[in-house]
Formats: C-alpha cells, structure tokens, sequence
C-alpha cells in the first residue's frame, strides 16, 4: 500500500512536495495548540503536545524523508515561532532524526510490529537527543536532564496508543483512495 502511495509521489514532485508540506504544517499545528505546558518533576517545565501524530504518520505512511522533514521543520518551527528558540537546534535534529528512523523501520512493512519498534525507535532518539543538549549543550547538567525524561517518555507514549489504534484504518482508507 505505502509503496503505491510512494511512487505516485515520486511521478509528481509537485503531489511530494505538497504531502510532505501538509505533514510539516500538521505537526506544528499539533505542537502548537494540542498541548498541555506541564513542570517537569522538579525542573524547568515542557510541553506536552500532540506533534508526534503526524510525525508518526508521515513516517509509516509516506516513509523517512516525509517523516523527517515533518518532524524537522514542523516542530522545529514551533519553537522558533512560540519563544523556545534555544531548544529548536535540538528539536530540528533530535525530531527530524526520530521522523527518518520511525520511517526507515516500518515504512513498506506490513507488520504491525515494525511500527511499534519505530515508535520505540524515535522515543530513544527523543530521550537521548534531549538529554544531550539538555545535559551538555545548555548546561543543565545530566540531573536536570533527567527530570525532562518522564514528560518525554509520555508524549511519545500518548502519540503512540494515537497512532497505533488509527494507522491501520486510515492505511486501508488511503489504499482506497489512491486506488
């Protein structure tokens, strides 16, 4: 089914283009206002938001360079667009990275499961990205750090129950369509 959807893309830069735009705008619509601001246990405090969903779509559906790009330039803008400018290097690589590997793992695969090793892909991507400027590039030191892990680890796990329940409905649906 993906490969259907790919290859029409790929015979129109102009339909690839407007996919992978679409998703870009997706997810930094999702970041930006289905979120919740929370403290973190005993830091500085983050976001909770609902961006990996069509990160994660992107990524199955139309595979690693949608998923990147998406998780990149979609979240990445919405820290340059909402005052966490300081976190958007890390964002565009720590998220572009996780849309790319989420894609390179399960996009062509038939098997669920390969989307819920992606998904635990891009959570160690989320949570090694984040700890690492966090704990060096910001320095906060590995302490503070850690006190961002469980915020993390539960927007990942809030985008995965998402988009595992809808992927398969809405890959049967987008078959129907591109058929």
């Amino acid at each position: 089914m993906e490969k259907v959807i790919e290859n029409q893309a790929a015979k129109s830069p102009a339909k690839q283009i407007a996919l992978d735009a679409m998703f870009v705008a997706l997810t930094l619509v999702f970041t930006a206002f289905v979120n919740i601001q929370v403290p973190s246990f005993g830091g500085a405090g983050g976001l909770i938001h609902l961006g990996n969903v069509p990160l994660f779509i992107a990524a199955m559906v139309y595979g690693k360079r949608t998923g990147a790009l998406a998780g990149a330039l979609g979240m990445g803008l919405f820290d340059i667009l909402s005052g966490w400018v300081a976190w958007a290097p890390c964002t565009i690589i720590t998220c572009g990275l996780m849309g790319f590997v989420a894609g390179l793992i399960c996009y062509n695969k038939k098997r669920f499961g390969y989307k819920v090793v992606a998904i635990l892909a891009a959570l160690a991507i989320k949570l090694a990205g984040y700890f690492i400027f966090e704990s060096f590039i910001m320095g906060n030191g590995a302490a503070a750090a850690l006190k961002s892990v469980p915020g993390n680890i539960i927007q990942i796990a809030v985008a995965a129950i998402i988009v595992l329940i809808i992927i398969t409905p809405l890959e049967r649906g987008l078959r129907a369509v591109e058929n």
